[in-house]
């Protein structure tokens, strides 16, 4: 027979128990919760810790900017837009279904000119070493295709192009035609480098896949030799494109459409 003394005895160590499977089962969802928190702050302090180290990638120089910041989630404002606002006037999209007959005249000196928002970029064209190209651009600024058309493109880490030619703005828009690769073994072209000044054929990465879309080089940039010089760009051309590129681009990543306001107003091709 069970005493009443021992009773309560039994009673109090079942109770006694209970507390402790409680407090030990508190403590385990303590930990649980203390180490998610804990997970949760390092995602935040590692991702922090990213962003400031892109951030002082990314510095020009000014320790401010970034203590700015971090301060303020509020993006800083770009610079102000250094051209001028496009003209009246549309792309036209017409399209051809093959390259056009070769007239161009080899011995002859031939000059582009893009008046653009930014201002006139004049272009000596190299006839001779690349007349498949210089005739497709003779004959496409004769029609008018790049006319009101935006440059879509500028980078400006790795290397230093802003590219242009495509009246869709896209980068995938074309004449409909492509064009063989020509002059890549030019004098211009030592150990892989583009020199500032060039102006080159934009291709998909595949042999003689040319078409419209061209770019035009700022800065000695190193590529590979498959993209047809075709031309040099002038001295006061050459300040367009650095005022161009000083505006920088879009992203920040250094790949992206230019914040200048960059449309060619009217492309022309002569012959002298």
């Amino acid at each position: 027979m069970v005493s009443q003394e021992q009773r309560r005895r039994q009673l109090a160590r079942e109770k006694f128990l209970r507390q402790q499977q409680r407090r030990t089962a508190a403590r385990r969802k303590s930990r649980m919760r203390n180490s998610v928190i804990a997970s949760v702050l390092g995602v935040i302090v590692i991702g922090s810790l990213a962003l400031y180290t892109t951030g002082a990638l990314k510095d020009n120089g000014s320790k401010q900017e970034n203590a700015n910041s971090e301060v303020s989630p509020t993006p800083p404002s770009k610079a102000p837009d250094p051209c001028e606002k496009p003209a009246e006037g549309k792309v036209r999209t017409a399209t051809w279904k093959k390259e056009p007959a070769l007239t161009v005249d080899k011995s002859a000196k031939y000059t582009m000119k893009l008046a653009t928002t930014c201002g006139d970029i004049d272009i000596a064209l190299k006839a001779s070493a690349a007349p498949h190209t210089v005739n497709s651009f003779e004959f496409l600024a004769g029609k008018r295709y790049f006319d009101h058309s935006k440059c879509h493109r500028l980078t400006t880490k790795g290397i230093f192009v802003l590219q242009c030619g495509d009246p869709t703005g896209t980068g995938t828009g074309g004449p409909g035609y492509n064009i063989p690769d020509e002059n890549l073994k030019d004098k211009s072209l030592k150990n892989n480098i583009y020199p500032a000044g060039t102006i080159a054929m934009a291709n998909t990465g595949q042999k003689n896949s040319g078409g419209s879309q061209f770019f035009l080089v700022y800065q000695d940039s190193q590529l590979p030799p498959s993209y047809t010089p075709f031309g040099t760009v002038s001295e006061s051309g050459m300040k367009v494109l650095k005022k161009i590129a000083g505006a920088g681009e879009s992203t920040g990543a250094g790949d992206g459409a230019p914040n200048a306001t960059v449309v060619i107003n009217r492309a022309t091709v002569t012959k002298s």
